[in-house]
């Protein structure tokens, strides 16, 4: 039986940890958080005291973290640790170069990293809807393929190392403006004094429909802004494909306009909020203040 160590055990990584459990995987786990580990231990995890006991322990693993701070001390600390064959499942939302710093560094070891992002919320990953994109050494990913199984719904393979958050980064410039596209439609249905209940609905049954309209749209009527994606973090994604768009030299005009929103609401003190919040800036903004054009 395959053994998984999880690394990050945050919303996500708690999450693919539960279901991997439930696919029947081994799975032990570290954070530095003692909190998080108490949840884990909770869910019938096996904790390890450190990243070098939990890689002993492990076949493969899988980091979910929050920042390239935290990737480089975890590989630091992996490549500390006997020399063992395993292959690295990384799938945090980071720049390209840090994620390849990572590499390099664990290339000196017996380890491989793959580069793999998710598609999907804290939500969707409890009820293992998450998309892989996979990127690195494609006999790498096709070993540990039935471990990406046991907490995605479908995994797709593109090729070289920092192809992943390439396709990552596309992938959120389109729920940045979804999201925003989805407050804004409902505020518009509101005011037009329709009923919302029927509108969430009947858009969702339409041409008009997104994943955003059917996963934040019912939050954004009740104004429930409770954290699926903070603020804090929603704010590292825009930078990070802020600065990936500038690089690949394309037009983003809607983007930045999304963008300049987010930022308003993260500096009005919504950091703690999900990016849904955007919504409630929306309802509370005058409409003569989208006349002249936002700042970020």
């Amino acid at each position: 039986m395959t053994k998984v160590g999880v690394i990050g055990l945050g919303v996500m990584g708690l999450a693919m940890a539960q279901n991997l459990m439930r696919s029947g995987f081994v799975v032990h786990g570290y954070d530095i958080n003692p909190t998080r580990k108490k949840l884990f231990k909770a869910a019938k995890g096996s904790v390890c005291r450190s990243v070098q006991a939990l890689a002993e322990k492990a076949d493969v693993l899988i980091t979910s973290l929050p920042s390239a701070a935290a990737l480089m001390t975890v590989c630091h600390s992996l490549a500390e640790t006997q020399s063992k064959k395993l292959t690295v499942i990384e799938t945090s939302t980071l720049p390209i170069k840090e994620k390849m710093a990572a590499r390099r560094l664990l290339s000196q070891t017996r380890m491989v990293l793959l580069d793999c992002p998710l598609s999907g919320t804290g939500s969707q990953a409890q009820n293992k809807d998450l998309v892989v994109y996979g990127s690195g050494p494609s006999a790498a990913f096709k070993k540990v393929k039935l471990v990406m199984e046991g907490f995605s719904r479908s995994q797709f393979y593109l090729g070289a190392f920092g192809n992943g958050m390439k396709l990552k980064m596309v992938a959120n410039y389109l729920v940045a403006i979804h999201n925003a596209a989805t407050a804004e439609a409902l505020i518009l249905a509101e005011r037009s004094h329709l009923n919302l209940d029927l509108v969430l609905a009947a858009i969702a049954d339409s041409a008009g429909q997104s994943k955003m309209w059917q996963i934040r749209g019912p939050r954004m009527a009740a104004a429930d802004y409770s954290p699926m994606m903070s603020m804090h973090l929603w704010q590292k994604d825009m930078g990070i494909i802020s600065e990936f768009v500038a690089d690949a030299g394309a037009p983003s005009p809607v983007f930045d306009r999304v963008r300049a929103l987010y930022a308003l609401a993260y500096q009005a003190g919504h950091g703690d909020s999900d990016s849904s919040v955007i919504h409630h800036l929306l309802k509370s903004m005058p409409i003569s203040s989208f006349n002249a054009p936002l700042e970020a």
